[in-house]
């Protein structure tokens, strides 16, 4: 990748070299330091380069730990095109250029990458920076590394100018949604040319370690490449934060200079533990890297011992990672508050794990990894571990439309592609992808049906909606999370259920507001494009709903009682006939709680010695009652004429009331009043008095209310407290 590198610009001598998987048990041969191995990989004798030398050789024993039965034939010949084609090229180092490819593909080689990605790592700078062609590769070595070394091919300056990198890096997005493994290639390049930065004018350092910070560092989190982001970390905080690296450096040599250390005594005692309860398990101690330190410090303030590592326990089987765990609470203090189960809820990057803590017979608390060796492996390496995608039979191997089918890819990988399609502007899309690769979590939620969506931690029911429907979400009104109705603002939680409500009506289109709540770059992108062509829709959905209802209170004949009034006017037309143990009582239907056949009832003598009926749920019931009022038996009569209130709840679109009253005048009510409350964050509340010729007819009226677009729930009016 035109890595001009020299002397090295690493951490410091105790920089940990965990890029090698510490638990892959390899018994044959000891587990490398890259750091070390890398420049001795790099320094191969030049007069044997007509074989292969100490550096390719360094790779195929590293390959051949991880894959003992790989043909090891396009490594020579990869190689060999590799060295003829640079020969001559240096490095600002002053080293022969091959020593870039070789130490990258050793990298790869290190993490368990197959044969087809160290071919296409030790090719991956020939077409950019020498006269070998694509077509070449692909006729020596095949399409598939054809293909990865095309991902990884820089786009010239000269034809992109400024937007050379953003589109560089748009181009190796849309190749890794179709193969994860030219992604590695260039995050293990990139690591490569950190270690190597140290002669760049400390700009230019700075500006590629920012790079490397905002998209290269996210990207290897995201596919589980742990190995490579924790250095890459530590690169990055060198250069960009070197005051703060030097003093994290000083505390971490003071602690390797202690006498005493507390992780190696509680090592000892885990040990003790697990052998005692027969069960066959590794115990390490896995120092933190610097950012790692760094952070505790910042958390915590002055650091212990303990704080500088973490136990890790390798076992052999996942019954094996919960029986651990058993033994370690049973037998040790744990520190209940720093359990979590990444085995039984795995992270979106692939990572795999129990974390625990016990508490020392100092005091001190000590955080255990407990997982088995293929979960390291994987916690590693991640998508490296995996292997060829590409594995299956010929006829699994393609889509539809001619795009491999990659079972390793993402969620967000997929949602990353299918945004950034949608910001052609390279500007655009550079700030769009920082900003979404700082959503470094992910969370899961299923739809009614039993499918499911991935979307970063913060997602709300705007981000479900254009994650399900794309632009088709403009026609979203509302929610359903976890069967209870929520505001399209509302954010997320891993497992939540949300059922997205979509208005019929073609006009509807997304409000303005809605861009504060949404947090991904599809939703974000999607209203953007929808209002910027409908530059005079400045309040979207909220104000089609103020053309149609211009004054709060709408065609009525006469106002609703308050919600304290005792009753309603006892000559009103139209009021069921109610009997009462009572004779030559006037009867007033309460227009506290409206009662209608065929609701329980009960009355109280009021002034005049006239009675008043009410729900017997009413709370009015229970203050009478405290009062002393004189309470009287009542019963429906035959007639079955009655007037009720009615709340409708429901989100906001054009033209919902003339639907509502339309609907409520085919089921034969008539409308007394009505009031209709302003907008609040797209859901507005209707309370309608109405006339019905028959009682019996409430549950239809009800349920035809609800069908209109836009209503989500019909109720009768609750019974209200009345006014002291």
């Amino acid at each position: 990748m035109n890595a001009e590198a020299a002397k090295p610009a690493t951490p410091g001598p105790l920089a940990p070299g965990h890029v090698t998987p510490a638990g892959t048990r390899r018994k044959s041969r000891p587990r490398l330091d890259l750091r070390r191995l890398g420049r001795a990989a790099l320094l191969g004798s030049s007069s044997a380069r007509d074989r292969l030398p100490d550096a390719i050789g360094h790779v195929v024993e590293a390959h051949r730990a991880h894959h003992p039965d790989a043909d090891l034939e396009p490594l020579r010949r990869a190689y060999l095109l590799a060295e003829s084609s640079h020969r001559g090229q240096m490095r600002k180092s002053g080293e022969p250029y091959i020593t870039h490819p070789l130490a990258v593909t050793l990298i790869l080689a290190e993490l368990g990458a197959e044969t087809t990605t160290l071919t296409a790592s030790l090719l991956h700078d020939t077409v950019e920076d020498t006269d070998v062609t694509l077509d070449q590769v692909g006729e020596e070595f095949g399409e598939e590394v054809r293909y990865l070394v095309d991902g990884v091919t820089k786009l010239e300056k000269v034809d992109y100018g400024a937007a050379a990198e953003p589109e560089t890096f748009r181009k190796m997005l849309v190749a890794t949604g179709n193969d994860v493994r030219v992604m590695s290639i260039k995050l293990a390049d990139r690591l490569h040319n950190m270690r190597t930065l140290g002669v760049m004018r400390p700009a230019k350092q700075e500006r590629i370690a920012k790079v490397t910070r905002d998209v290269l560092i996210p990207l290897a989190e995201r596919l589980g490449v742990q190995a490579l982001k924790t250095e890459l970390e530590d690169l990055v905080f060198a250069i960009l934060h070197p005051e703060e690296y030097q003093t994290t450096r000083e505390l971490i040599l003071r602690n390797a200079a202690r006498e005493d250390d507390p992780l190696a005594d509680v090592a000892d005692d885990v040990r003790k533990v697990l052998r005692e309860a027969d069960i066959p398990a590794e115990v390490l101690i896995r120092p933190r890297h610097f950012v790692s330190v760094h952070r505790v410090s910042r958390k915590r303030g002055p650091l212990r011992g303990a704080d500088f590592g973490r136990l890790l326990v390798l076992v052999n089987e996942d019954a094996d990672c919960y029986a651990v765990l058993g033994e370690l609470h049973t037998c040790m203090t744990p520190v209940v508050s720093e359990f979590k189960d990444f085995i039984a809820v795995p992270k979106f990057n692939l990572y795999q794990s129990l974390h625990t803590a016990v508490a020392g017979d100092d005091g001190q608390v000590v955080e255990v990894l407990i997982r088995t060796h293929q979960m390291h492996k994987v916690a590693e390496a991640g998508v490296v571990a995996l292997g060829n995608p590409y594995a299956a039979p010929p006829e699994e191997q393609s889509a539809g439309d001619g795009e491999r089918v990659d079972p390793t890819r993402p969620g967000w990988l997929s949602r990353l592609l299918d945004w950034q399609q949608a910001a052609p502007d390279p500007d655009t899309f550079w700030s769009t992808l920082r900003e979404d690769l700082a959503q470094d979590r992910e969370i899961t939620v299923f739809r009614p049906d039993g499918g499911a969506l991935g979307l970063p931690e913060g997602a709300t029911c705007v981000d479900a909606a254009y994650a399900q429907y794309g632009e088709d979400a403009h026609a979203c009104i509302g929610a359903r999370v976890n069967g209870r109705l929520a505001r399209l603002s509302t954010v997320l939680k891993d497992g939540d259920t949300v059922q997205l409500l979509m208005d019929q009506d073609a006009a509807s289109a997304p409000s303005r507001e809605w861009l504060d709540h949404a947090t991904t770059p599809a939703a974000r992108i999607a209203i953007q494009r929808w209002l910027a062509a409908h530059p005079g829709v400045e309040d979207g959905d909220a104000r089609s709903l103020a053309d149609d209802v211009e004054p709060t209170r709408t065609a009525g004949t006469e106002t609703p009682q308050p919600s304290g009034a005792e009753d309603t006017d006892p000559g009103r037309p139209g009021a069921a006939q109610v009997l009462v143990d009572r004779d030559g009582a006037t009867v007033r239907l309460a227009g506290c709680c409206t009662p209608v056949p065929p609701d329980e009832v009960t009355g109280f003598v009021v002034r005049g010695g006239a009675v008043t009926v009410h729900r017997t749920e009413c709370p009015a019931v229970e203050r009478m009652r405290s009062d002393g009022r004189t309470e009287v038996g009542v019963r429906w009569g035959e007639g079955a004429e009655c007037r009720v209130t009615l709340m409708a709840e429901s989100f906001v679109r054009p033209h919902l009331l003339a639907d509502l009253t339309e609907a409520m005048a085919t089921e034969g009510a008539e409308i007394v009043s009505a009031t209709v409350e302003p907008p609040d964050r797209q859901q507005v509340r209707h309370t309608y008095t109405v006339q019905l010729p028959d009682a019996a007819q409430l549950p239809s009226l009800m349920r035809a209310m609800r069908n209109v677009a836009g209503v989500y729930d019909v109720s009768r009016a609750q019974p209200q407290t009345p006014d002291a």
